[in-house]
This record gives C-alpha cells, sequence and structure tokens, in this order.
C-alpha cells in the first residue's frame, strides 16, 4: 500500500494515539469520517499499529536487551519470524552488515524470564545461530516499548 499525503499527515497527527478523529480532521482540513476510516483501513492493511507503550526505565523489573544475530542460514525472513515467537521478544529485523538480525527483548531482572533463561530455554529453540552479542541497555532516551512482563 503506497501512503498518500493525506494518510501521512492523519499518521503524523496520530503520535499521540489518543487523539481525537475530530481533532484530526480539522488540523488537517477533511472530515472525521474520512479519518475514521482512513485509520481503520491503514490497521487493517498492517500499516499502522495504536498501542500503549512504556518508558523501561520506569519498570524496575524489566532489562532491554538488543542482540545481534548471526545465522549459519540464508533463510533470515524464516528465522526472523521464528524469533518473533521467542517470549519476550519485542521485534525482529532484517539487516546488513556484520549480524543477519537484530531482535529486541525484554527480559526481567527477576524471575524466570531472566537473560539467561531466554538463551536457555528460548533462543535455544532456534536452529541456525551461529553468533549472537548483546546489548543491555542501561539507560535510554524517547525510547518506548510495549509492556512485556
Amino acid at each position: 500500500m503506497k501512503l498518500d499525503d493525506t494518510n501521512i499527515a492523519i499518521i503524523k497527527e496520530l503520535r499521540n494515539g489518543r487523539k481525537a478523529f475530530s481533532s484530526i480532521a480539522d488540523k488537517i482540513g477533511i472530515t472525521e469520517n474520512t479519518v475514521r476510516s482512513r485509520v481503520n483501513k491503514l490497521i487493517e492493511d498492517g500499516v499502522l499499529q495504536i498501542s500503549g507503550l512504556v518508558d523501561p526505565q520506569y519498570i524496575p523489573e524489566m532489562q532491554v536487551v538488543v542482540m545481534g544475530v548471526k545465522l549459519s542460514t540464508l533463510n533470515l525472513e524464516d528465522k526472523a519470524k521464528e524469533m518473533l515467537q521467542l517470549k519476550g521478544v519485542i521485534s525482529v529485523m532484517v539487516v546488513t552488515g556484520r549480524y543477519d538480525l537484530i531482535v529486541q527483548l525484554a527480559t526481567s531482572t527477576q524471575d524466570d524470564q531472566s537473560l539467561l533463561n531466554f538463551f536457555k530455554n528460548e533462543l535455544s529453540k532456534v536452529k541456525g545461530v551461529s553468533d549472537v552479542e548483546t546489548f543491555v541497555v542501561y539507560q535510554s532516551h524517547n525510547y518506548m516499548i510495549p509492556y512485556m512482563l
């Protein structure tokens, strides 16, 4: 789906996902029904998702980890989808550079959702992982994620 100028303007206004459609309509000069139908179509087509996000720094037990993953296979898209199914995984990106995938992960500093348990119980399910480098996020700025714990 190609985004036209109106869809882009609507998406920009939805940076605050709670903004009223009537407010968006007034700002960009279209009807509220047009905004509503376009937003519904964008959601239906998988272009847009409206959700609540949290700053992980305010969740004491949450630990965000970014992982660079090298694979021994070139089946990158399937491996990315497989990784996305693992407990705690927020997102997976197929990338260029020294890694094949970049994985964002929410773990807990307590209980069974620790980083070590992720490696033992989740990542071990994925065949073809040849190397992993982890980056624990100690501090972030303007970084929001879905609540995963």
